[in-house]
């Protein structure tokens, strides 16, 4: 492409790149994640008058997560057809139609079989509409500038993570439908949000001349490993927090205090990201796995309170650094065609780091759950270390400063 027609491009996408749009998608790509958050203490609270048991609200989760996993990567490969901005509509509007499904049949006391069926409509989905939210920021933002677009948008996930569950505890207090009502609501956001983008209207065809899908680099899946290491680490925190509290004679009420400061150290470290602005280097990422391995190995520790809080402050600091560089990373390796397919796998990668921890805490216990995940965050450690000690030959690499 010659000067003249990439200024031409620049130009045409001037609308689509300015900072109204990408300001809609950042606060779309925070309400996009509402109802996960929400989800187990809403599935819960509806539940509990259905079936007498507010654990069954943990059926529903796994049935949604369950399905987010085996919708993926399918519906994801479906949407080359289809324009991009328009099918990611479609698919936010498909699963706001399974929510409010769940909260009609809440409403109507229906057999508690009926909310499962809507729940997995509703995250069949949510992978393949998330892959293709995160690839619609290439056409709003430049290169130059993704690290803090996507440094803004995990802050402000952190915070819809952080205080849906407790705008469904406040809601559900009074009524669990109308909360549901609000989260199905809120998770809608992104449908209007999102804005109208002429460059994404159509998704890349495969290149190969014999009409196969294009390979993917060996190191994606490294990263997509190491999402799922980070989601269990993450899990290890959410989902044993009231183990965690109770370990430390305190009542359940407060496992409140070992996500939150999990979701203040997400918090600052994603405004770290957006200040720097700059894709770490090398070195610096096995650092950040290092680090974050050895703050959460504070959690096995038999200590203080504050110890533990503290492991769960730094590794959250950690996190946004990590997320956002696995979303670069993937962006550079990934071939154009099959990027949102690829997000989709991040997102699902780490849904399975989350599922695995919350079987282990299950059925083996808090201990047991730690272990395991620690054991993941040592194995991405070790494959990053090797993998950047080993590349430095192989061009394909992420360019990395």
């Amino acid at each position: 492409m010659t000067r003249p027609e990439a200024d031409a491009s620049q130009g045409e996408g001037g609308s689509s790149r300015s900072r109204i749009n990408v300001l809609r998608w950042q606060i779309g790509y925070g309400t996009f994640g509402v109802p996960q958050a929400a989800a187990p203490i809403a599935f819960a609270l509806l539940a509990l008058p259905l079936t007498g048991s507010a654990a069954s609200g943990a059926g529903l989760v796994f049935a949604m997560t369950a399905a987010q996993i085996l919708g993926s990567v399918p519906i994801s490969r479906l949407g080359r057809r289809f324009g991009s901005v328009g099918y990611l509509r479609t698919l936010i509007a498909f699963r706001t139609l399974g929510l409010l499904a769940v909260t009609i049949l809440a409403a109507a006391s229906a057999p508690f079989g009926y909310l499962v069926v809507a729940v997995v409509v509703a995250g069949l989905v949510n992978g393949a509409a998330y892959g293709y939210m995160r690839t619609l920021l290439n056409h709003l933002v430049e290169p130059s500038g993704m690290p803090r677009a996507l440094g803004i948008a995990a802050t402000l996930n952190e915070v819809a993570f952080a205080t849906s569950p407790v705008l469904a505890s406040l809601l559900g207090a009074w009524s669990p439908v109308a909360a549901m009502a609000v989260v199905t609501a809120l998770g809608a956001g992104p449908m209007l949000l999102i804005p109208a983008t002429p460059e994404a209207r159509s998704t890349p065809a495969a290149v190969s001349g014999s009409g196969r899908r294009a390979p993917v680099p060996g190191a994606v899946w490294i990263w997509l490993f190491a999402s799922g290491a980070t989601g269990a680490s993450i899990a290890g925190i959410e989902v044993g927090a009231v183990s965690f509290a109770l370990s430390f004679g305190l009542s359940p009420a407060w496992a409140f205090l070992f996500a939150l400061a999990m979701c203040i150290g997400s918090v600052l470290g994603g405004v770290w990201v957006s200040i720097r602005n700059r894709m770490p280097g090398r070195w610096k990422v096995t650092t950040f796995f290092a680090i974050t391995t050895l703050a959460f190995s504070l959690l096995l520790i038999d200590g203080h309170i504050a110890l533990t809080l503290a492991g769960a402050l730094i590794v959250g600091w950690f996190l946004p650094m990590l997320d956002t560089f696995y979303l670069l990373a993937l962006d550079s390796l990934a071939p154009e065609e099959r990027r949102a397919e690829m997000f989709a796998l991040l997102r699902t990668t780490n849904a399975l780091g989350i599922m695995a921890t919350s079987g282990l805490l299950a059925l083996l216990g808090l201990t047991a759950a730690l272990i395991g995940a620690l054991g993941l965050l040592v194995i991405a450690t070790v494959l990053a270390a090797v993998y950047f000690t080993r590349g430095q030959r192989n061009r394909r690499e992420v360019p990395l400063g």
